[in-house]
């Protein structure tokens, strides 16, 4: 952190005390961070959140009053610029699908390293998504459900998207990050940012999670159950 940066205002939401005071204890220490305030449940993270305008919301997805992902709703309807990184106990959530519909910037699983979520609050602060590509992949195979016998995927794809731009959709849709894009298709990184890039505004799409479940829902890819290899791809 540079002098003079603003540091990033942080507001952790965690319906357990031990939780929630153990992540201010690991952020606070960092001298990009700052932590304005903590909530117990949802409804009290938008109100804090409405108060305390924090750059960032650390917010659990299993609460009650309201959940995560109906604060993560209300947040993103009322205060767009508060951008919301979900946490979730378990990788097969279904509420992780939904939190990231509802608006979320991405999600982590509660055992990431904290060297890794300071990481991720600084990526979520830029405008970018934190998605974990092996986790994603998991969660949207096991919650997205693509009928059986569906057709394939119409001749003239959503947006009017160029082959190549459905082929870096598909792979992103695969748990690819950029590198194994660029790997798979033999083009540079630069290249795939550009086309990752027109995925989003042609799906009108705003990040590679939403991109992800779009590419499910079309039937671009399906999700294959009972397959065994859900815990493959990058770690």
């Amino acid at each position: 952190m540079t002098a003079g940066t603003p540091r990033i205002r942080l507001l952790v939401v965690d319906d357990q005390p031990l939780v929630r005071r153990g992540l201010t204890l690991i952020l606070s220490p960092d001298p990009s961070f700052e932590v304005v305030g903590e909530a117990e449940d949802g409804r009290q993270a938008v109100e804090l959140a409405h108060r305390l305008r924090p750059d960032v919301v650390v917010m659990d997805i299993r609460m009650p009053v309201l959940d995560g992902v109906g604060a993560t709703e209300e947040l993103a309807r009322t205060l767009p610029d508060c951008r919301v990184l979900a946490l979730s106990t378990f990788d097969m959530d279904e509420y992780v699908v939904a939190a990231l519909r509802a608006g979320a910037y991405g999600f982590l699983p509660k055992d990431v390293s904290p060297e890794d979520l300071g990481t991720a609050i600084r990526t979520v602060h830029a405008g970018e998504a934190v998605v974990a590509p092996r986790l994603l992949t998991r969660l949207i195979s096991a919650y997205v459900r693509t009928p059986i016998g569906a057709p394939p995927p119409p001749a003239v794809t959503p947006g009017d998207l160029t082959p190549r731009e459905v082929e870096v959709w598909r792979l992103m849709a695969t748990g690819l990050d950029n590198a194994g894009i660029a790997q798979a298709m033999d083009i540079s990184h630069s290249t795939v940012k550009n086309h990752i890039t027109n995925v989003f505004g042609k799906l009108d799409v705003r990040d590679r999670a939403q991109a992800v479940i779009a590419a499910y829902e079309s039937g671009l890819v399906t999700a294959r159950t009972g397959s065994g290899d859900g815990g493959s791809g990058a770690g």
